[in-house]
């Protein structure tokens, strides 16, 4: 465009230069030389105008850009020394943070460094009593204290013990020695009664106590790791005989399962683990219930559908309630097991597995099928052979499932270095007897009754084969003393 403006005045000052000269030589008379020459002094004169013009006019336009330029530059100044003046306030504020902190965490050291000379005089002490309780006193003293550590444990449970508060029921005077093998038969009766039945006996009494609702939910808490904070419930199925007598799972849920009742068995234990997981949600609303469930209850479509339709009207609970299934009925899935844990898991229900009996574990696949705790016996954990045989190291496993959203929980924990060692595992959840063992809950409008001493009953699920409630109530105060004098003697 400026090209063309430029050929255009051009042609114009060439044609007015052209008709001055034709006027002096027509009008004025003037030769034609002289006129030509008057002309070309005029286009000349044009052609200078005309630069000095252009001139003018660019110097302004040019002199308006660099007013503009030096306004901007004045402004990013502006905000250069603006943004230099608050980097050195933070600066300041991060310094003084720094030394506040610094200052809080040698007073925090400090105290801790005095709570860990207290913790070894503690430790000492109990040591000294202990050993000093393990060489004169009475055989049968060691088991209320150990009753009331374990209470203690399950604060949230009381609410849902009625009479059986988290102290231990009233009890008689220390009785000398001899006493002590009359209540450890009287634990034992049970466990060597329900051994004595043979499969029909058994499976009679199994018949019965399914019809006048004979079975008993306990209660054994998961913890947080190194807290110990009770984070969930693990609900383990006891049957109650016609003489009130406790028969722990692995020795009915086989004869259940192979006599089809382990569906009945399941949804009375599902409404057991809706009604008390609704009692605790009163007072906490964190806290989780796991229930077992059975693969023939998986596999049964008939069962499933009821099992299926009262968790659908229970769906507000999903977060809060697991449903654990064993190792062997996720490694034995078919395509009716695969439905019915799919439509379980479109519901919002988590899943658990447990009975674990080696660590090839695929947490990709269990974490697509809805799977989001894992429990590990501590033993299997801590095996050393365990290294070679598996694709993970055991220390790393917590990690790897992690990735995936799934938690670890090591169970069967029964001793302090335990804990200890599976701490430098990054394991977050425990549960085993060092914590607490299952205890008996009587759900609101139940008759059931059950002896103190048997609450001290098995760790696990529906079918785990761990130590009876007699062999739980003697060993549990040992136990702890080896741990406490353990500790002394690490410190």
């Amino acid at each position: 465009m400026i090209r063309i403006s430029t050929i255009f005045i051009a042609i114009c000052m060439v044609l007015v230069a052209a008709s001055l000269g034709l006027v002096l030589y027509a009008v004025a008379g003037i030769s034609g030389t002289e006129s030509a020459i008057v002309a070309l002094t005029a286009l000349t004169f044009l052609i200078l105008y005309n630069a000095v013009s252009m001139r003018l006019r660019d110097r302004s336009d040019v002199g308006g850009q660099i007013t503009d330029l030096s306004r901007g530059t004045a402004d990013l100044a502006r905000q250069v020394a603006e943004f230099g003046r608050r980097l050195a306030t933070i600066e300041a504020r991060i310094a003084s943070s720094n030394s506040a902190n610094s200052d809080r965490i040698q007073a925090v050291v400090g105290e801790i460094n005095e709570l860990g000379g207290l913790v070894r005089q503690l430790a000492t002490t109990v040591s000294a009593h202990e050993d000093l309780m393990a060489g004169n006193a009475p055989l049968p003293a060691p088991a209320p204290v150990a009753r009331q550590e374990q209470d203690a444990s399950l604060d949230l449970m009381a609410p849902f013990e009625e009479e059986r508060s988290a102290a231990p029921p009233p009890a008689p005077a220390p009785t000398p020695r001899p006493a002590a093998p009359a209540i450890q038969t009287q634990s034992a009766n049970p466990v060597q009664t329900a051994n004595g039945r043979n499969q029909t006996q058994l499976l009679a009494t199994l018949r019965n106590a399914i019809d006048e609702n004979r079975i008993d939910i306990f209660l054994q808490p998961m913890v947080t790791l190194p807290q110990r904070k009770v984070r969930f419930y693990e609900a383990v199925t006891r049957l109650r005989d016609e003489r009130d007598q406790l028969v722990a799972a692995e020795e009915f849920i086989s004869i259940a399962e192979a006599s089809g009742l382990i569906g009945r068995i399941d949804n009375m234990v599902m409404l057991r683990c809706v009604q008390v997981l609704r009692r605790l949600m009163v007072r906490n609303k964190e806290v989780g219930v796991f229930c077992n469930v059975a693969a023939s209850t998986l596999g049964n479509s008939t069962t499933f559908a009821q099992y299926l339709d009262f968790l659908e009207a229970n769906r507000a609970l999903a977060p809060s309630l697991v449903l654990e299934f064993k190792q062997s009925t996720f490694r034995n899935l078919g395509p009716a097991e695969t439905e019915n844990l799919a439509a379980l898991a479109q519901r919002g229900f988590r899943f658990s597995i447990d009975h674990v009996t080696d660590l090839r574990i695929e947490p990709r696949e269990l974490a697509d099928r809805g799977v989001r705790f894992i429990k590990v016996p501590a033993s299997l954990l801590l095996d050393p052979r365990q290294a070679s045989a598996s694709d993970i190291h055991p220390s790393d496993l917590s990690d790897l499932l992690g990735r995936f959203g799934i938690d670890l929980i090591a169970e069967r924990i029964e001793g302090e270095r335990a804990v200890i060692d599976l701490l430098d595992y990054d394991v977050r959840f425990g549960q085993g007897f060092l914590f607490a063992p299952p205890r008996p809950l009587r759900p609101e409008g139940s008759s059931a009754t059950a002896a103190p001493n048997q609450a001290q009953d098995t760790q696990g699920s529906n079918g785990s084969g761990i130590p009876s409630s007699s062999a739980t109530s003697a060993a549990s105060a040992p136990q702890r003393v080896t741990g406490s004098a353990a500790l002394a003697r690490r410190i």
